[in-house]
């Protein structure tokens, strides 16, 4: 069976991490047919952009997307991209690894975020030159599709249940709502949870994320609170994510466009290749992502390392030596 891979590089380090992880990919025995197109700044200078017809309906078609970064125009890459593939959970590990120097090497934890609505709905005004306006949208349907998501990767993952973090003791209606529709499916499911406010929670996580196993939370604490972890586990450079539809799934790591090492041949491709791991697992290859995410755990404990790990090899070196130990 052929899979179609949309390709995404974008701006920045994703011209140079996003092939990278094809290579490690095309070293697997799995028939993929990979098709690149543009996105990002740079496409959106020279046809006023950011984000083109095509590329948006390739990733509306293809079974899977690979994402890299988009710098300035990120907004209007990476959340019509979510919207291609209709995705409702973005699901982002944060796992610190042998041979990293992270500043708490027991972290092991998975935010589940919603991915459509909140603050990042997009419902923004200016009605003065004093006052500007933000609409925060909450739905029932939005967060028990998220909790049935939650209850199903929780079995999976054989885990006793998950956390849910919400601000609900001030945002009363909103993340009210949130908080009591992911209770309620999660009981009905016979799942075990637990709740904690978000600032609670930013405290509590780099004091002890052992406590910490699969957190669900809404767009914006996710988005916030999964870079916190990222400095628990030794950088951006080794988170990646998957944003999850019914049919389709977009992959990207959770990094930027890194403008001051783009273009050197420097960048970690680590969350990009791990980000591939996540999708061959979502087409059905768990034996697959797994071998793709031993050889990057082996390499980041024994080396080559890039430069944001301490090491001096290129993103090339890695990449070969994730491609070897495959």
């Amino acid at each position: 069976m052929t899979h179609d891979i949309a390709v995404i590089p974008g701006d920045g380090i994703g011209k140079e991490v996003t092939p990278a992880a094809v290579e490690v990919l095309e070293a697997l025995e799995i028939d993929f047919e990979f098709h690149e197109a543009e996105a990002g700044d740079a496409v959106q200078a020279e046809t006023g952009e950011a984000l083109p017809e095509e590329t948006y309906d390739l990733a509306a078609s293809a079974d899977a997307t690979l994402f890299g970064a988009a710098g300035d125009t990120a907004a209007d890459v990476i959340l019509p991209l979510r919207e291609a593939v209709d995705s409702f959970v973005n699901v982002r590990p944060a796992t610190a690894y042998p041979g990293v120097d992270a500043v708490r090497p027991e972290t092991d934890l998975v935010f589940l975020r919603e991915n459509t609505e909140g603050v990042y709905a997009g419902h923004e005004d200016r009605l003065s030159d004093d006052v500007s306006t933000l609409t925060r949208v909450v739905t029932e349907s939005a967060s028990r599709r998220l909790a049935e998501f939650a209850c199903d990767f929780v079995a999976d993952r054989d885990a006793d249940g998950f956390t849910v973090v919400h601000k609900a003791n001030v945002m009363r209606e909103t993340d009210g709502r949130f908080r009591d529709a992911i209770a309620d499916v999660a009981d009905e499911h016979g799942v075990e949870t637990d709740e904690v406010l978000m600032d609670a929670f930013a405290t509590r996580v780099c004091l002890d994320p052992d406590q910490f196993d699969v957190v669900v939370c809404p767009n914006l604490a996710g988005d916030v609170l999964s870079d916190l972890a990222a400095g628990l586990v030794g950088g951006l450079g080794l988170l990646p994510s998957a944003n999850i539809g019914p049919e389709r799934a977009l992959f990207e790591p959770v990094h930027g466009t890194a403008p001051d090492i783009a273009g050197e041949g420097v960048a970690n491709p680590a969350a990009t290749i791990l980000s591939a791991a996540m999708l061959v697992e979502y087409l059905g290859y768990d034996e697959a992502g797994m071998a793709i995410r031993e050889a990057v755990e082996t390499t980041l404990e024994e080396g080559p390392r890039t430069p944001d790990l301490g090491g001096d090899a290129s993103t090339e070196d890695v990449t070969a030596a994730i491609v070897d130990r495959l």
